[in-house]
């Protein structure tokens, strides 16, 4: 290492240094990390084993894997909501297996 690249300092002069960190941008990064981690919808996935497929090493072909879930916005009345809300988590899951049922139904009466 060569002396043109080593830069002495007294403490002083140090602490007069202004920092180059921007500490407004880490602190609304903070507040979003904070905010999105209160996010409800983030705790915890709702898992739906019920049409899991167990599937071995070679064996997977993608015409039997049931089409994934899309997410969708969907207007229901509030106590229907409240309702399924009640029960507790995986009221999304609930909601979509009384749907499932009802179109089921459907297809069987024909």
């Amino acid at each position: 290492m060569s002396d043109d690249t080593i830069t002495r300092m007294s403490l002083d002069e140090i602490r007069r240094q202004k920092g180059q960190s921007d500490w407004e941008r880490v602190e609304r990064e903070a507040e979003q990390d904070a905010a999105a981690a209160d996010d409800p919808v983030f705790d915890e996935p709702e898992w739906d084993f019920a049409r899991a497929i167990f599937v071995e090493a070679g064996g997977l072909d993608l015409d039997d894997l049931p089409e994934a879930k899309k997410p969708i916005s969907l207007r229901v009345d509030r106590d229907v909501l409240d309702f399924f809300k009640r029960q507790g988590k995986g009221y999304q899951t609930r909601m979509n297996a009384v749907l499932r049922a009802y179109m089921e139904a459907v297809e069987k009466k024909g």
